[in-house]
């Protein structure tokens, strides 16, 4: 499993020019799924999320985490971050299909709804238009 993870100020998804999800602070997570993951990933990969501290506490240091500062989770799925870019014309074999990719997806968010954070979606396999405003910026690059 690999995600981009963005700290934002907010986010949000729309579809069609109609908003699906949206958030505050806290993280805009693009999720992709590999073929071979298994559960096993998708619960790694929630505990990374709720767990990694990259808000600043008083001291200015990155050391707190999404719980600290009251944060919210935009989950938005991403089989493009699996993409095989050897030729001009990208791959994607790697990704997971919907069968396989769409339970993983789905536990990552109520592994972190189960949590207590609030978690947004975008729509798995639909044209999405992702906006953001990101804080510092803080981008990290999450694989298990």
């Amino acid at each position: 499993m690999r995600a981009v993870l963005t700290r934002v100020r907010s986010a949000s998804v729309s579809i069609s020019g109609s908003t699906v999800a949206e958030i505050g602070q806290g993280y805009l997570v693009l999720l992709g799924v590999h073929t071979e993951d298994k559960p096993e990933q998708a619960a790694k990969m929630a505990d990374r999320i709720a767990g990694l501290r990259i808000f600043e506490d008083e001291a200015g240091k990155m050391n707190r985490n999404l719980a600290a500062v009251g944060g919210a989770v935009l989950l938005v799925s991403q089989f493009t971050l699996y993409a095989d870019t050897r030729s001009r014309r990208p791959g994607f074999t790697a990704a997971a299909r919907p069968d396989v990719a769409v339970p993983l997806y789905e536990q990552v968010i109520a592994d972190l709804r189960g949590r207590g954070f609030h978690v947004e979606t975008g729509v798995f396999g639909a044209d999405m238009a992702v906006q953001s405003v990101n804080d510092g910026p803080v981008t990290i690059l999450l694989e298990t």
